[in-house]
């Protein structure tokens, strides 16, 4: 009988740490988050990339 596969964490934190632009949910969160609009979290991704330290600091929380 097959082992189950093991479950990780690995790429949870990793996963945390971006802001998929493409993702609604994630544009949304990240909008409420900062009291900004969608729009200009998608801005922000287009700009400075997807790190959600460097998306923050963009729309200026």
């Amino acid at each position: 009988m097959a082992k189950a596969a093991k479950k990780t964490t690995r790429g949870r934190k990793q996963d945390r740490a971006r802001v998929a632009g493409g993702q609604k949910y994630e544009v949304g969160y990240e909008a409420k988050k900062t009291g900004r609009s969608a729009s200009a979290v998608k801005k922000a991704v287009k700009k400075v990339g997807n790190a959600r330290k460097r998306v923050e600091k963009r729309l200026g929380r």
